[in-house]
């Protein structure tokens, strides 16, 4: 750590990490500002730290970027959608709130400055309207009727089934840019959804070091970190493909 520790970021980290006490926080993140190595604290600076060892000096040091990353992540984002015009009240308590990097994320996500996706090309068609009715849909209503009224030749919209489709990619859009939906979706993924690995190209395995991966299933809550980071190289080097599936 090159700079002074942020007073901000410590005072969040002695509320976490409740089994150390503040000046065990403090004097670790001092030496390791200092240049010091953690095994060389762990052995050399007990009577300093209260004989805290490797893991728990790591564990501070780990936590403490953690957080300030997440501070400054924060006040980046902060300040995109402010330039944006769109910061209002409540996304700006939202974000100040966030304890996880991802909920930060999910945050930002409907203001980023997204790329041409089928969405935003049905919105240059004119479709958003429609989209906007779907959701608000009265009973006994004329689907098809309604979306027959934004057909238009110029704008490549030739069908009444063609402006449905477009209305459907917006409202799909809508759904995954809302933060709520993205932490429900990854929780009930993490509780009920099995990781699957699968052969893909078995001749490329020559050494079969994936073998145990051609045909695996695991309840994600169950996945251990090795696992996953094997199953990942073996789909990078285009060994095995790796999914989600998520229970009936």
């Amino acid at each position: 750590m090159a700079e002074a520790y942020n007073e901000e970021v410590v005072a969040l980290l002695q509320k976490e990490l409740t089994t150390y006490r503040s000046k065990q926080i403090t004097t670790v993140l001092t030496l390791l500002n200092e240049g010091n190595t953690v095994p060389f604290i762990a052995r050399y600076r007990k009577e300093m730290t209260g004989s805290l060892d490797e893991v728990q000096i790591r564990e501070i040091e780990e936590r403490y970027h953690y957080l300030q990353n997440l501070k400054k992540r924060k006040e980046e984002v902060l300040r995109l959608i402010e330039e944006q015009g769109k910061l209002t009240k409540e996304l700006k308590t939202d974000i100040q709130k966030a304890v996880k990097m991802q909920q930060v994320e999910d945050l930002y996500r409907p203001y980023k400055q997204k790329r041409r996706t089928k969405a935003t090309i049905a919105k240059e068609k004119g479709l958003e309207p429609l989209a906007d009715w779907l959701l608000s849909l009265p009973e006994n209503a004329d689907i098809l009727a309604k979306a027959a009224t934004f057909i238009n030749e110029e704008k490549e919209v030739a069908t009444a089934e063609i402006a449905l489709q477009g209305a459907h990619e917006i409202l799909a859009e809508r759904i995954s840019d809302e933060p709520k939906y993205r932490t429900w979706l990854r929780d009930y993924m993490v509780k009920h959804a099995q990781y699957v690995s699968v052969v893909k190209d078995e001749e490329k395995d020559e050494k079969r070091t994936y073998e145990m991966y051609y045909d695996f299933a695991e309840p994600v809550s169950k996945m251990v970190p090795h696992r996953v980071l094997a199953t990942n190289r073996g789909e990078k080097e285009d060994i095995l493909k790796v999914s989600l599936v998520a229970d009936e």
